[in-house]
């Protein structure tokens, strides 16, 4: 019970800090959620966000990506990296849609796992933030978080999910999801984590892995908490799932300016996240 008291505690902490926590890959219907998801494996949503706008005016529709030439689809998407892999999930995903969903991404589940490519990380991500349904976003900084507050001590994605699952109530689960990947990117780092300047560094276990000093701490932020804005380069659609964000500051609005942060993390279900 002192785990839990704890973890929400820590959750309503972070919802303070980052009450305007969203996804943070650009898209404006379900499909371009769908695939930017899917090509944020192994690589920065901000470089997902440098490459999808040509993408997706070449392929706006899965009737459209399904009927692409592979070596053409390989080249625009080449920047994301592993781009074979992520092409043929595309081209399989999309024949998927096409064939089977009548060329909408379905709202469930259980429907969008039977896709090339979609496991239920990512599965996840389209469900809460183009569908509304609530859902927790396993990715490499969640599990990593998670694992460093000992909420679990799972190692496999699907039990850490049933685990956090389980001391959340599902309301949260979206918006649960999104803070702690914003603070994973943000100042819980990988490799040097900055708990110097971390706001719940009185509530972390693992406080004193990373850099304890205030000063040289601020130097680790990243995004706007050290002045630059995040990885959006497109203002978030209105969808179901999209936090309002009515107090956000213009200044510390992810993607500002038309500019974005140098390392982020992915969402997508083939890989890790870079820190």
């Amino acid at each position: 019970m002192a785990m839990v008291r704890r973890a929400r505690r820590i959750n309503r902490e972070l919802a303070d800090v980052y009450p305007y926590a969203h996804p943070e890959l650009d898209f404006r219907n379900p499909f371009e959620l769908l695939v930017a998801t899917v090509l944020s494996a192994q690589t920065t949503d901000l470089r997902v966000n440098q490459t999808t706008p040509a993408l997706f005016a070449a392929y706006p529709t899965p009737e459209d990506m399904a009927a692409a030439v592979p070596e053409e689809l390989e080249e625009l998407i080449r920047p994301t990296g592993f781009f074979r892999m992520k092409a043929k999930s595309l081209l399989g995903l999309s024949a998927a849609l096409r064939d089977r969903f009548g060329g909408e991404v379905p709202g469930r589940l259980e429907d969008l796992v039977t896709l090339p490519g979609v496991g239920r990380k990512t599965a996840n991500v389209v469900l809460g933030n183009a569908f509304g349904v609530p859902g927790l976003t396993v990715d490499t900084h969640f599990q990593r978080l998670v694992l460093r507050w000992k909420w679990t001590e799972q190692k496999e994605p699907e039990k850490i999910e049933a685990e956090i699952a389980a001391i959340f109530p599902k309301s949260e689960w979206t918006m649960l999801s999104h803070r702690i990947i914003f603070h994973g990117r943000r100042i819980c780092h990988a490799r040097k984590p900055a708990c110097g300047a971390c706001p719940i560094a009185p509530l972390c276990p693992a406080y004193g892995e990373g850099e304890t000093d205030p000063e040289k701490a601020k130097k680790l932020l990243k995004y706007e908490k050290g002045g630059q804005p995040g990885q959006r380069l497109s203002p978030p659609p209105d969808y179901p799932g999209s936090p309002a964000r009515p107090s956000e500051p213009a200044a510390q609005r992810p993607g500002a300016g038309g500019t974005a942060g140098t390392a982020g993390g992915s969402t997508g279900d083939g890989g890790a996240a870079a820190s």
